[in-house]
């Protein structure tokens, strides 16, 4: 890798990013209002839960280790008051429907199995949503992965259980700071497939401090031989105020070279195996059964948030709560979310223009490996996404990213695009959302 831009820059999982949103003026428009006209027969249900156990040393994302004087409890009833208020607001003027649902994290097996059942409960007696007829993914870690946990999430409709195992090289895992021992690792996986839920995803990452690509074949062989529907392959970040962050001085060029190369290495692993290439990250095995919902489309269709991690999405706003990485944020924002009565109005936010919601089509349909229609495009904004964004359509041409042997009318990534899709993700973002971002203070 010589010249050309930096292939790990940010991992694009949503856009705007959290980092944009501001505190809404007061009083923000009311949830009934926001969501008065939206199309809402198609709704996916996320419901956040801020737990874990450990803190791995890569993770910024919104959480707090363990939970004292029962704050579980004291969150599921403010989950509780928020759906209510949330399902009061989505009104019954026309259909309310939910197309897919997921728990996430921090880790939603932190909850004891007791718990579990409420959040099932929460999910389907106060928003409405029947788990036991959508697809229905939640995210697990290998010591909160108990029978009695994960007998409730498959006798409630789980048709997907992720696991973070990230490397099953045990020197790794420490150099991770994330702490295991590969036999507990394993006899998690043991129990997931004892449940029968039809799709185990196990995430990987690549690029920690010491790895090799033989001691990353060992990873993925170790997985593979779980057969898995599908894997996560992931670039190690080291991002600010996490335990790597305090610790390391960030990347560099070596170990840009270093992820990249494994993660070529990965991919073509993966290939000769039977995956197919979902995404830079998706593996899905050939056989594996559907496990996205026909009818809903992340692009376009909107979401709903539960929990103070969550972000929801309607047409013209994106809305959540505060955002931080650091410890004591954290406990601050969950504290002063479980004392909270009134969920009738969003707090933090950014509105969503007619050049944003281009962009954000654009963006995460392009980061998908199968690509997107022009025409769907041109049907929903009334152009082509080339006179759009001709400059960084243009640019992506000519670094080689764009599949020159796709079909007519099909704008699909080449496999150097996918290996440089943290790069092209964030050419996408709009000058405003890039200025918000820059402008945001690390908490």
């Amino acid at each position: 890798m010589t010249g050309g831009p930096r292939p790990y820059e940010s991992y694009v999982y949503a856009y705007p990013h959290k980092t944009a949103y501001r505190r809404l003026p007061d009083p923000a428009p009311s949830l009934a209002a926001l969501w008065a006209d939206e199309p809402k027969d198609a709704l996916s249900l996320y419901a956040h839960i801020p737990f874990c156990e450990v803190r791995c040393g890569f993770c910024n994302l919104f959480t707090r280790i363990g939970a004292p004087d029962d704050l579980t409890g004291r969150y599921l009833d403010a989950l509780d008051r928020q759906a209510t208020a949330v399902r009061e607001a989505l009104g019954d003027a026309g259909p309310v429907r939910f197309a897919t649902a997921a728990f996430g994290g921090g880790t939603p097996t932190f909850l004891t199995a007791g718990e579990l059942e409420r959040l099932c409960d929460i999910a389907e007696k106060r928003m409405g949503a029947d788990l036991r007829s959508v697809p229905l993914s939640v995210e697990t870690s290998p010591s909160t992965a108990t029978a009695d946990r994960l007998a409730v999430l498959a006798d409630r409709g789980a048709t997907r259980l992720s696991i973070g195992v990230q490397s099953f090289v045990e020197a790794e895992a420490r150099a991770a700071v994330r702490p295991q021992r590969r036999a507990d690792v394993e006899a998690a996986l043991g129990r997931i497939r004892d449940t029968g839920v039809p799709v185990l995803n196990i995430d990987l990452i690549y690029g920690i401090d010491g790895q090799t690509e033989e001691s990353w074949t060992r990873s993925l062989d170790a997985a593979l031989a779980w057969a898995p529907e599908e894997l996560y392959l992931y670039p190690l970040y080291v991002r600010p105020l996490t335990g790597l962050g305090r610790l390391s001085p960030g990347a560099d060029l070596e170990w840009d070279e270093q992820r990249l190369r494994l993660y070529r290495h990965g991919r073509d692993h993966l290939l000769a195996r039977g995956y197919a290439q979902e995404s830079m990250r998706m593996f899905r095995r050939a056989d594996a059964p559907p496990q996205g919902a026909d009818d809903y489309a992340c692009q376009t269709d909107g979401m709903i948030g539960l929990g103070c991690g969550a972000r929801s999405y309607t047409s013209s706003l994106h809305y959540s709560f505060d955002y931080a990485v650091d410890m004591r944020e954290v406990r601050s924002i969950i504290d002063a979310y479980t004392g909270t009565g009134d969920f009738t109005r969003p707090e933090v936010g950014r509105w969503v223009d007619a050049d944003e919601a281009r962009r954000r089509h654009l963006l995460q349909s392009l980061l998908q490996a199968r690509g997107m229609s022009t025409a769907s495009y041109e049907e929903r904004f009334g152009a082509s996404p080339f006179a759009d964004f001709p400059a960084e359509l243009g640019r992506f041409e000519a670094l080689g990213w764009l599949d020159p042997t796709a079909p007519d009318g099909l704008l699909r990534l080449s496999p150097e695009g996918l290996a440089h899709s943290d790069a092209l993700g964030p050419a996408l973002f709009s000058p405003a959302v890039r200025a918000a971002m820059a402008a945001y203070e690390p908490k």
